[in-house]
């Protein structure tokens, strides 16, 4: 009796190893993290990453907007065919949000990255993270 066919097709019956995600660009990265909280246009998406970066990077419109077509043909966004909020229908303003590709590679990256910074710490790069204070305790 077959319960799954996952492994058909393998003589040794082992699955094939899952293809790892590859790394994204930085700009790539940080339009991710804007559309992370919801669905934007080109320019809110442009705020956004210079507000969660405090001001520490600015994408430019060619950088935003290769990165965008960059994302739309690899599945990680789309586009949305209407206007949001109660906004008039501005054929220039275009919206995008995640999909659920989207969405994974976001969190690899993150966890890629979060290692990454984890590496640094023991290596004596970045200062150890403060210890929480306990709750209802003295300072």
């Amino acid at each position: 009796m077959v319960i799954s066919t996952s492994d058909r097709g393998h003589p040794s019956g082992a699955r094939e190893p899952a293809e790892a995600p590859q790394p994204v660009t930085p700009a790539i990265f940080h339009i991710l993290l804007a559309l992370a909280d919801g669905e934007s246009h080109g320019y809110g998406i442009m705020r956004d990453v210079e507000r969660i970066t405090n001001g520490g990077t600015r994408l430019g419109p060619g950088t935003l907007y290769r990165s965008i077509q960059r994302m739309l043909i690899d599945g990680l966004i789309e586009e949305l065919a209407i206007a949001l909020d109660d906004e008039s229908d501005d054929d220039r303003r275009r919206y995008y949000r995640l999909t659920d590709k989207g969405v994974a590679v976001a969190r690899a990256e993150g966890e890629r990255l979060a290692d990454l910074v984890e590496v640094a710490r023991q290596r004596g790069l970045i200062a150890p993270r403060p210890r929480p204070r306990p709750k209802g305790g003295k300072r």
